[in-house]
């Protein structure tokens, strides 16, 4: 049977811009803006993200335990709708006291976002379709560039995935060293997942869904998500991101 997804995405890829335009600029956070669960939009609460030796970095050296601070820094200079994103990332000390036991080296890519500004105070996670980012933790496979689904559905293979989290063919990265991922998006229609330069994942039919809409969304269940904004994670362990970059697709 033809592959008509991949055709799709063979055509559009040679239709793209030649030029990466680099998001983060590593040496501040110009264009980026902070939402953390119970702090306003712009609260950058205990310095939580921070810019050093060139990285974005996620820091919990002053806090004294997580309290469900779950966060996201927003890139707020426009949202997208077809592109090529591609960052480094890399885990790096110790799982904060008080995070879920879940949340050990593990963070996510956040695309399609609903805008920061439309975050209710006590929201946990945009609406979005996250691209999850997992460090192995050497007892066995666990692996990266999964697809999570706050407030969204997806398909694979032409079916509604079943769960909340479905996990990427990628390998495990058990030390904590710089991976690259990229995805790349074509509007709600086709999205792909990459780990050093290997595709891991493919779904389809990004959409409001799922069990964990917030109130404000709850009359869009169902509407495609054919763009949003793009932002990086805060769950409960250090990480740092570097080679920020997207290039749109026509």
């Amino acid at each position: 049977m033809i592959n008509y997804f991949i055709i799709l995405s063979l055509f559009l890829d040679f239709s793209q811009s030649n030029d990466w335009v680099y998001l983060f600029n590593g040496k501040d956070l110009e264009g980026w803006q902070v939402k953390i669960k119970n702090h306003e939009l712009g609260d950058n609460y205990n310095n939580t993200f921070k810019v050093s030796n060139g990285y974005l970095k996620v820091s919990y050296e002053n806090y004294q335990s997580f309290d469900e601070k779950f966060g996201h820094i927003f890139y707020i200079g426009k949202e997208f709708k077809n592109y090529h994103l591609s960052l480094d990332y890399k885990f790096s000390g110790n799982h904060l006291v008080g995070a879920p036991d879940w949340s050990i080296k593990n963070s996510g890519i956040m695309i399609h976002c609903q805008d920061p500004k439309s975050m209710l105070f006590s929201q946990d996670f945009p609406v979005s379709a996250e691209m999850q980012l997992l460090g192995g933790l050497s007892d066995g496979e666990r692996p990266t560039a999964n697809i999570c689904t706050p407030g969204t559905d997806v398909d694979i293979n032409g079916e509604k995935a079943k769960y909340h989290c479905i996990n990427s063919r990628s390998t495990t990265f058990n030390e904590d060293d710089w991976v690259n991922v990229e995805v790349i998006v074509y509007s709600d229609s086709l999205i792909h997942h990459i780990v050093e330069k290997d595709t891991v994942l493919t779904y389809t039919n990004i959409r409001v869904g799922g069990d964990e809409i917030p109130k404000n969304y709850l009359n869009r269940v169902e509407e495609p998500l054919k763009s949003g904004f793009i932002s990086l994670q805060s769950e409960g362990h250090p990480i740092e991101f570097r080679e920020i970059r997207i290039k749109e697709l026509k």
